[in-house]
């Protein structure tokens, strides 16, 4: 059974930092592109940042500059930290693990984290 289980949602001021956690189990963590993705009720979920199993990363422009994504394949984790916390970056955030060959598919989402930026 895969799990992808997230942390570290909450309430911060503009300006502000928060870590996002995803600790994943039931998947052979390294062979998986992770990524953050977003969402606000109204539009559709986006991506945030990716990090291959390598260390590649992409990130939304958007986030680019304030926002760092990192994985640690021994403990099946990755972290998103963001700084710099705007009100635009108020969404429920969500844990997403990728794995895709010629033939093959896996995703799979956790349930998601609320984060609020809000004075």
């Amino acid at each position: 059974q895969v799990q992808l289980v997230e942390s570290g949602g909450g309430l911060v001021q503009p300006g502000g930092s928060l870590r996002l956690s995803c600790v994943a189990s039931g998947i052979i963590f390294s062979d998986y592109v992770m990524g953050w993705y977003r969402q606000v009720p109204g539009k559709q979920r986006e991506l945030v940042a990716a990090i291959t199993s390598r260390g590649s990363t992409d990130y939304a422009d958007s986030v680019k500059g304030r926002f760092t994504i990192f994985r640690d394949n021994a403990k099946n984790t990755v972290n998103l930290q963001m700084n710099s916390l705007k009100p635009e970056d108020t969404a429920v955030y969500y844990c997403n693990a990728r794995y895709t060959t010629n033939y093959y598919l896996a995703n799979y989402w956790g349930q998601g984290t609320q984060v609020t930026v809000s004075s």
